[in-house]
């Protein structure tokens, strides 16, 4: 399946889109290539653009007072990504989005967004099931955050996105869980023994 069709049939999956729709919609997209390390969005820029990852997977964290660095969020392929307030509000990001590998997205900025939802009631459509899905992960990420042990949150990483386990630093893995690198370390350990 080439890009554009994996992309389609993404859409699809999130809402009704005729064909027509999306040919019209794909010249409102660019796609863009980040190598490992590059940075999507930085921390106190504008976000101007919504990125659909067709390959590899990024990292969203921000910059705490003493500036280490907090990662809340790894996005694989076939999502949506970018720092979702300071698109909609067009205020300086608190975050930053990094690629963790070479990575291919699908990007449009607001202006051509903004003309699609005009254009097309799918669009309009697509756009607020995006934007209730995000909602979702971000209250269950608060939920696991705050209600789950380190151990629980590292076994529920394992069975949801067990390529991070793969990609990503040890650090970044450890302050998505919100341990330190030891306390992951320690955990790891525990969970190679018992099985």
């Amino acid at each position: 399946m080439d890009k554009l069709e994996k992309f389609k049939s993404h859409l699809k999956n999130i809402g009704e889109i005729s064909d027509e729709d999306f040919e019209k919609s794909i010249n409102y997209f660019q796609e863009i290539v980040l190598k490992k390390d590059s940075f999507f969005i930085k921390q106190n820029q504008i976000c101007k653009q919504i990125g659909f990852v067709l390959q590899g997977t990024l990292r969203t964290f921000y910059s705490n007072q003493d500036g280490e660095d907090i990662t809340s969020c790894f996005c694989n392929e076939n999502n949506f990504t970018t720092s979702y307030k300071s698109f909609i509000l067009e205020k300086p990001s608190e975050l930053s989005l990094q690629a963790i590998e070479d990575s291919v997205l699908l990007v449009i900025n607001k202006d051509n967004l903004n003309k699609l939802y005009t254009e097309s009631i799918g669009w309009q459509n697509i756009g607020r099931k995006i934007a209730e899905r995000e909602y979702i992960v971000l209250e269950k990420y608060a939920s696991v955050l705050n209600n789950e042990t380190a151990k629980q949150k590292y076994l529920r990483l394992m069975n949801e996105q067990p390529t991070i386990l793969k990609k990503a630093k040890i650090e970044d893995i450890a302050s998505y869980l919100g341990v330190t690198r030891r306390t992951l370390s320690r955990i790891r350990k525990e969970i190679a023994f018992s099985n």
